[in-house]
Parts: C-alpha cells; sequence; structure tokens
C-alpha cells in the first residue's frame, strides 16, 4: 500500500477542538467533499442528511468540516445564489482606475458597499486597460446598475478625492455555469493514507 502525499499533516487529536479520534482520515475528508461539492441539500437540516449519506454521526461529521476549513482543504461554505432566478438580470462589473498608493483602501471600502457582491484587485494590461480594481454590481436592469454605480463612483470621490481616474462597466451576456473543481467519488488507485 503507499502512502498519499498529504500537504498538511495530521492534526492531532483535539488539535481543533474536535473529540479524541477525530483527525485526518483523506478517505473520510473525500467523502464529505463528494457529498458537499453540489451543495448542501435543500432540507430542515442539511448537515444531517450529509451526514448520512457520508456515513458518520453528525458531530462528528461537523467537527471534521471544521478541521477542513482550518486546514484550508474547504476554502468556505457560502451561499451561491442564482441572480437571474431571483430577479436580478442585469450584472455588471464595473471596473475602475485607481491611484495604486490607495486603491488596497478603496478596494475594502467598496467592497463593504451593499450594493457590491465581490470586489477585487487586477493588474492593469496597459495601454489598453488601465483598470485596476473590479467590482461586481447587480440590478433589475442596466440603467438600475449604472445608477448604483454612479452612486458608488460619488462616494468614492467624497471618501477618497482624486484617487479615482476612470471607470467603466462591462454587462454580462451569458449565464455560465458557476462551479468549482469537482472530484469523483473514489480515491484514485495508490492514493491510500498508511
Amino acid at each position: 500500500m503507499m502512502a498519499a502525499h498529504c500537504e498538511n499533516p495530521p492534526p492531532q487529536d483535539g488539535a481543533l477542538g474536535c473529540a479524541p479520534g477525530v483527525g485526518c482520515d483523506e478517505a473520510i475528508e473525500r467523502r464529505i467533499i463528494v457529498a458537499t461539492q453540489g451543495g448542501l441539500p435543500l432540507v430542515p437540516e442539511p448537515w444531517d442528511e450529509v451526514a448520512r449519506e457520508v456515513g458518520l454521526p453528525v458531530d462528528e461529521l461537523l467537527c471534521r468540516v471544521r478541521g477542513m476549513l482550518e486546514r484550508g482543504i474547504i476554502r468556505r461554505i457560502g451561499a451561491v445564489p442564482n441572480h437571474y432566478a431571483i430577479g436580478y438580470t442585469a450584472n455588471g462589473m464595473s471596473v475602475w482606475d485607481v491611484a495604486d498608493e490607495c486603491v488596497d483602501a478603496v478596494g475594502e471600502f467598496i467592497g463593504a458597499l451593499e450594493a457590491v457582491t465581490h470586489c477585487y484587485r487586477r493588474p492593469r494590461r496597459l495601454p489598453d486597460w488601465p483598470y485596476n480594481l473590479f467590482a461586481m454590481v447587480h440590478g433589475r436592469s442596466h440603467d438600475e446598475v449604472r445608477q448604483q454605480i454612479s452612486d458608488i463612483s460619488s462616494r468614492i470621490a467624497a471618501r477618497f478625492p482624486g484617487a479615482c481616474r476612470s471607470r467603466d462597466v462591462l454587462f454580462s451576456s451569458a449565464i455560465l455555469k458557476k462551479t468549482g473543481l469537482r472530484i469523483g467519488g473514489s480515491a484514485p488507485k495508490g492514493h491510500k493514507r498508511e
């Protein structure tokens, strides 16, 4: 039997606040990922159902999920709304040319605004693309999104005078499938822990 490479050493029992006997087990962690990677079941107690599917008591499942989050095996657990299904059919990626010395502060400011669902910094692609800050805004129409972006621009100008040199908006033209990496249900050959 070959040993699997494990980037993160297995935690000691109780090291992650788990009950003794709950440590790093790649086969169990793989089953948890396979059971949850398509989303949690839409039932009143989704973790109970996942625990049944994985074959663990729910307390142990939750302890293992916490440990996987702490070790970075699971990056985050969050809701992924389908904006179109809830009526937000205009999706505008606002792009901003912000002075480099204050782009992080402006990004934190924009990212905290209610109208922005996600915000991140990207490198400029000069001379054609001067924008270094991206912020997604959703609305029920292009006009609504443009108005929100105009409001954001006013707020930036008031808080960071002269920081933003220009801006634009790119509207979505198609719905792309949004999924992360998917793994199969069984471990690859020779990928077992001794």
